[in-house]
């Protein structure tokens, strides 16, 4: 018979995932962000409780609504599709015909596993067929899916899936490195390792396309 609880450690500590999508309730969002603080609120203050901690010390007693606001309003808000971008595109009246790349955006996500903080960086691409995005739709699209309890593999196909329904081209990349605390701080406690994921579409499968790429991140661009 297997140790469900043996089982499930397993799944978060060799960080495999079970969906492309995030698992989500089909009721997700049947009722308002402000319901669901309170709940959480209660759920926080009964944790911090059995840790024995004193909810009345004037360091504490906000915790619970500050950790409720945060999840439902910060940290997990990529979670409520009526947060998701508007991401206008325009005619590439230009021409442009080499891939644009918009490297180093600031990945902040949390790991679904033990909801620790994932951090890191991503270097996204395309191959304009005709329209363009703004470069800040990227970074907001990046921070969008990021916002959810993830894994990196999905969070990166996520994103190219994205951009290449918004610019109707399969020629998109990303690459992501980051670090991951439920490594870092727990468990093994590598405080040097990173984990890199990546997802080529289209062009980007083409190994002198990719080379170009993954050329162009490692360009020194600090000013």
């Amino acid at each position: 018979m297997i140790n469900n609880d043996n089982f499930q450690d397993e799944i978060g500590d060799n960080h495999i995932a079970t969906s492309a999508t995030n698992p989500l309730r089909k009721d997700a969002f049947d009722i308002t962000d402000e319901t669901k603080i309170e709940l959480i609120k209660k759920d926080v203050e009964n944790i911090l409780k059995t840790l024995g901690m004193d909810l009345t010390d004037d360091s504490l007693k906000g915790t619970p609504n500050r950790v409720a606001k945060m999840f439902v309003k910060e940290i997990f808000g990529g979670l409520n599709p009526n947060k998701k971008p508007s991401s206008s595109t325009f005619a590439n009246n230009y021409k442009y015909g080499e891939m644009l790349v918009e490297k180093n955006i600031t990945v902040y996500s949390t790991c679904e596993h033990h909801l620790l903080p994932i951090v890191g960086r991503a270097h996204v691409a395309y191959i304009s067929n005709g329209t363009v995005v703004g470069l800040s739709k990227m970074n907001r699209i990046v921070d969008y899916f990021a916002k959810r309890p993830q894994v990196q593999e999905r969070l990166t196909m996520q994103i190219v899936q994205e951009l290449q329904k918004v610019l109707n081209t399969e020629d998109v990349a990303c690459v992501i490195d980051a670090k991951h605390l439920c490594v870092n701080s727990r468990g093994i406690r590598d405080i040097e390792s990173s984990t890199v994921t990546s997802e080529f579409g289209g062009k980007f499968k083409d190994e002198n396309t990719k080379r170009e790429f993954l050329d162009y991140i490692k360009l020194d661009t600090q000013f």
